[in-house]
């Protein structure tokens, strides 16, 4: 599949149909309201954090570097600013943050990044990576974010908007925090079709739950995680979600066969 942007055809005057029928948020097993939701996201995130690296590395085979390389430069035009305020929403322990810093460093810029997660054990597992990057880590909730509107020039989020318990919530988050002109971007798992997606959502479905749970000694997480990705909006419903909020120039673009992709969107 090209990967291309496929912008939304849905315009600012035509109503979003159907939302309503969508998934609200992630539901864990176990879960029936969003506070319980939030607080099993949590538990399963500091329970993996000690191999949560690793197990990212070796689960996609090394691509994840490559995704988030590629959104990185996707906004270097905003990371190039030195006066740039950045968020890494649902920061996990910080590998989107750090190849944010490098591509502003690339361009002799300061742009303040801030990684902002609720799990305090994957923010501890990548003070490291903080420290050495210039990055400020804050714990805190992305559904109450602790910054004043209009204050981000960009947000973006990999790998972890998925897992939030209301995603409207979220997107209407982080357009109150961006600036107008501000831009976001999320990048998170998608499911390909044809042949491919068969193959990979059975290696998806099947195998990498296992070899997640034996190498990390913890079974939900890794059985959690094919679901929510089956859970969360397809691209067009995504897009049409972000425009309900208030973006502008909604788009998605495929990642190595669909399997991941990137949302982007600006607050005008």
């Amino acid at each position: 599949m090209p990967e291309q942007a496929n912008t939304s055809p849905v315009g600012p005057n035509k109503p979003v149909a159907n939302l309503s029928s969508g998934a609200r948020g992630t539901t864990p097993a176990g879960t029936s309201d969003e506070r319980s939701a939030a607080q099993a996201v949590r538990q399963m995130f500091d329970e993996i954090a000690p191999r949560y690296d690793f197990l990212n590395h070796v689960l996609s085979m090394n691509v994840d570097r490559l995704w988030w390389r590629r959104t990185a430069r996707t906004f270097s035009h905003i990371l190039a600013r030195s006066n740039a305020c950045v968020l890494d929403l649902c920061a996990g322990t910080g590998d989107m943050s750090v190849a944010m810093r490098v591509v502003a460093s690339q361009q002799k810029s300061g742009a303040a990044i801030l990684a902002l997660d609720f799990s305090h054990q994957m923010l501890q597992h990548g003070l490291v990576k903080f420290n050495a990057k210039k990055i400020q880590p804050v714990e805190a909730d992305a559904l109450h974010l602790p910054l004043a509107d209009s204050s981000m020039d960009l947000v973006v989020s990999s790998f972890g908007f998925r897992n939030l318990a209301n995603y409207d919530a979220g997107l209407r988050e982080i357009f109150r925090v961006l600036k107008p002109q501000g831009e976001v971007g999320i990048l998170d798992f998608s499911e390909p079709g044809g042949l491919l997606g068969k193959l990979y959502g059975f290696y998806f479905r099947k195998v990498l739950p296992k070899i997640g749970t034996m190498i990390s000694g913890v079974r939900g997480p890794y059985e959690y995680l094919p679901a929510s990705v089956q859970k969360f909006p397809a691209p067009q419903e995504m897009l049409q979600r972000m425009e309900s909020v208030g973006f502008q120039d909604v788009s998605w673009t495929p990642y190595t066969f669909a399997i991941a992709g990137l949302y982007r969107g600006k607050k005008v």
